[in-house]
Parts: structure tokens; C-alpha cells; sequence
């Protein structure tokens, strides 16, 4: 789509000078006045505005920060007939993007807009960044002080704009779903849409129908055609969250599709091509997951041209008390109460304790917390974590109900005695690995 430039310029000839350099390359508006530009408020907002200091009605300096603050995205480039420094460090103060004087040399006039148009984009790309950032800082700046999650921000930024395929792993709760959303916002596709699919929340007899979409008659139940959310995400980024946990004869079909880039929903007999990036998630490790059966291997190679590790919070402490303060924030100002921090006692308890439900349990912890103060500040008691034991320690949380209490102590001693082998231990437990994974979380096992 070709860029908006809008001409304000009281000169006709001036007018259709600019007209006839820019049209080729970009859509062209004009007005000639500041009512005119006043009048152009209610209509597209340009991408980048030429704009004349000297109008009839108006100057067009004053008439700057109007412009900017209706169309904060758009570029200024002031124009004028008079050499005067302390105009354009006055125009450069108000938010213009440059200062040319006429006469003007056409190339670097048209570089200039070309620059601005970039900016433009640029600008809009970092702002989208921040509001997927937002979505786990709180709505402030972004939280993130640990290293590892720089790096990850950093890694991120080089990656979003290609159209590789992107794998992250990493626990339940460490923020994959947030990471994918940078992907998307910080990518050429951020202006469609991200659309997301929990894999393990459907059932087998209805995923494939949800990805690739069906037919009427298709099968019991479909009594319509049904849009598949590959056609939903076409030109966006479709995320594939728990990608280990889809089934195996579904998992086939989706490389099918991967590797062809066409689609054939469930009861058709024609297929469509298909236009969108893959993000998938899982919170097991890949080798682990393709040992086990649960993900093909040459899927897993497919998905994952990029990957993407975020480590548990408990490894990053650096970031518990930042993300802290921004939840409490945000909830403190949902709930409509003036809540200032946290107690050294209670700040001593988040950076003590091991949130085996990384960074959702702490947000939900602070949420809790915030309804449960009466205070200023949020203290120790109004938490309701405490001390997380690992293997090693024979104490139980007291937490725990008797029967927890037991269950939890038989993890502890099996792992003992096959020295961390979750695998050796779930089958000595009689249980599935999965639910082994899901009770070490839920009790705070560390191993």
C-alpha cells in the first residue's frame, strides 16, 4: 500500500510541484490553509505531512503540536522560504521530523519523505513491541532485568521481521504466550492478527476442525462450513500453544500443510493456499517430548528453525520484584485503591519463594493480595505463599493437606532413589510422566 503524504501549502504551483514529484510513489492529499488542515482532521490520517510555515489563516509552526497531537504517528517536514535557525530548532522542538527551505533540491526532498515514511514505520513497530511488553510488565515500561530475559527480548528483535517459524519452550506460566505475542507485533505482519490455539484444551475429534476448518456434513455435529483458524490467520501469525500435547495423527497432517503451505478442511475436496507465520509453545522439553511419542521429530525440525528458551522465574529473581510492583499497580488501580508497595517482610517472602507456577502465579499472587490488604502496603501476611522445601529437606509445607502431605513425600523419596529420573520414577509411581511433571509443579519439588 503506497505511503499518505499530505501538502500544505498555500502556492497552487507549489502544490502541484510537490503533486508531481510525489505522486508516482505515494497517495497525495492537499489543503491549502490551516482551516483546511483543520477540515483534514476528520478525514485519513497521512503518514507524512509537508507542511508550510507561512498560510493565510494560520502559522504553521502553532498549527504543528495540533497536528502532532491528532496524528501522533504522522511525520512533520516544515517548509519555508526563510533560512532561520532558530525556526527549525523551534520547528525540531514541537515534534517536526526536519526543516527544508525553499528552494528545495527534488532528491533530497523526496529522500527526506522517504526517511519519514521509515521513521514512521519504525516507530509504529516499536509500538507495538511495547504494548505486547505491556501485556506482562503491567502497562508500564518494560520489567525485565534478568539477563537471560534481555537476551530473549534481544533475540526477539532480530528475528520478528523474517517469517521464520519460531519454537519456545519453557515451563507452564514463564510467559511463552507474551513472547509470542512480541513476535508477532514486532513483525511486518503485526497489522493482521495473531490468532492462538490451546492444543492440549481440545479434544482430538475437534482440533483438526479447528485448525484447518470443515465442511458441512463433515461429520456429526457440523451443520455449517467452518472456518479454519489457518484461513483466520491468513497474512498474520497463527500461535500453536502446547504443541507437544496435539495428536500424532494431527501433528501429520499439520506438516502436510506446513511443508505444502495449502490447506484442505476436514470433509473437503479442495484445498487453499495458505498465508501465515507459525509460533508454536510447549512446556516440555522437545527431546524429551519426541522420546516419549508425543511430537514428531520432523515437525519439531519444522517448527523450529528458531528457538526460543525462557528460563523459570525462580532462575531469574532479578525480575520477581519488578513485575511485582507493576501487577500491583495495575490491580491496585483495577480495585480502585491506593496501594503504595510491598514490606520488607514481604518483599523478603516473593524473592524467597520458588513460584513453581512462575510468572501467572506471582501475578495472581499479587492480585490476591491486593483484594486481601488492608493497609498501604502489602505485608508478609497478606501472602499466601510460604517456603517451598526441596528434595533434600524432610520438613513438608503446611500447606499441604495430609493426603498432599503424603503424595509429595513419595515423589520426593522415588526421585531420590532413582536420582531425578522423572521417567524411571513415574513408572515406579504408576503414573503418567505428564502428571508427574504437574504434581512437581504443584507441590514446589525442586530436582
Amino acid at each position: 500500500m503506497k505511503g499518505k503524504v499530505l501538502i500544505v501549502d498555500d502556492d497552487g504551483d507549489m502544490r502541484a510541484l510537490l503533486s508531481a514529484l510525489l505522486l508516482e510513489t505515494y497517495q497525495v492529499m492537499e489543503a491549502d490553509s490551516g482551516a483546511a488542515v483543520q477540515r483534514a482532521f476528520t478525514g485519513e490520517q497521512p503518514d507524512v505531512v509537508l507542511l508550510d510555515v507561512k498560510l493565510p489563516d494560520a502559522d504553521g509552526l502553532e498549527i504543528l503540536p495540533q497536528l502532532k497531537k491528532r496524528w501522533s504517528g504522522t511525520e512533520v517536514i516544515i517548509l519555508t522560504g526563510f533560512d532561520d535557525v532558530s525556526m527549525a530548532v523551534e520547528a525540531g522542538r514541537r515534534g517536526a521530523y526536519n526543516f527544508v527551505t525553499k528552494p528545495f533540491d527534488t532528491n533530497k526532498l523526496l529522500a527526506d519523505v522517504k526517511c519519514a515514511l521509515e521513521r514512521k514505520e519504525q516507530n509504529e513497530e516499536n509500538s507495538a513491541l511495547r504494548r505486547a511488553l505491556e501485556t506482562i510488565s503491567g502497562g508500564t515500561s518494560p520489567v525485565f532485568q534478568s539477563p537471560s530475559m534481555r537476551e530473549v527480548v534481544r533475540t526477539v528483535e532480530r528475528i520478528a521481521p523474517s517469517d521464520v517459524s519460531v519454537l519456545i519452550t519453557g515451563e507452564s506460566g514463564a510467559g511463552k504466550e507474551v513472547i509470542a505475542d512480541l513476535v508477532h507485533a514486532f513483525s511486518p505482519r503485526s497489522k493482521a492478527r495473531i490468532i492462538k490455539i490451546n492444543c492440549a484444551a481440545l479434544p482430538r475429534e475437534l482440533i483438526e476442525s479447528e485448525l484447518f476448518g470443515s465442511v458441512r456434513g463433515a461429520f456429526t455435529g457440523a451443520h455449517s462450513d467452518r472456518e479454519g483458524l489457518f484461513r483466520q490467520a491468513e497474512g498474520g501469525t497463527l500461535f500453536l500453544d502446547e504443541i507437544s500435547e496435539m495428536p500424532i495423527d494431527t501433528q501429520s497432517k499439520l506438516l502436510r500443510v506446513l511443508q505444502d503451505q495449502e490447506v484442505r478442511p476436514v470433509g473437503g475436496k479442495t484445498a487453499y493456499k495458505t498465508n501465515c507465520r507459525i509460533v508454536a509453545a510447549t512446556n516440555r522439553k522437545p527431546e524429551e517430548a519426541i522420546q516419549d511419542g508425543k511430537l514428531r521429530q520432523d515437525l519439531f525440525y519444522r517448527i523450529s528453525t528458531i528457538s526460543v528458551n525462557l528460563t523459570p522465574l525462580r532462575e531469574r529473581r532479578e525480575d520477581i520484584m519488578p513485575l511485582a510492583n507493576t501487577f500491583l499497580k495495575r490491580f491496585s488501580s483495577q480495585a480502585n485503591r491506593v496501594i503504595k508497595g510491598f514490606t520488607p517482610q514481604a518483599i523478603e517472602r516473593l524473592t524467597a519463594f520458588d513460584w513453581p507456577g512462575n510468572v501467572r502465579q506471582l501475578q495472581n499472587e499479587v492480585q490476591r493480595a491486593v483484594l486481601l490488604c488492608e493497609g498501604e502496603e502489602v505485608d508478609a501476611t497478606d501472602l499466601s505463599i510460604t517456603s517451598v522445601r526441596t528434595i533434600g529437606e524432610e520438613s513438608q509445607d503446611t500447606n499441604f493437606t495430609l493426603l498432599e502431605g503424603v503424595e509429595r513425600n513419595a515423589i520426593v523419596q522415588m526421585l531420590k532413589d532413582t536420582g531425578g529420573n522423572k521417567l524411571e520414577t513415574a513408572k515406579r509411581l504408576g503414573i503418567g510422566r505428564q502428571t508427574l511433571y504437574n504434581k512437581i509443579k504443584a507441590y514446589g519439588i525442586e530436582v
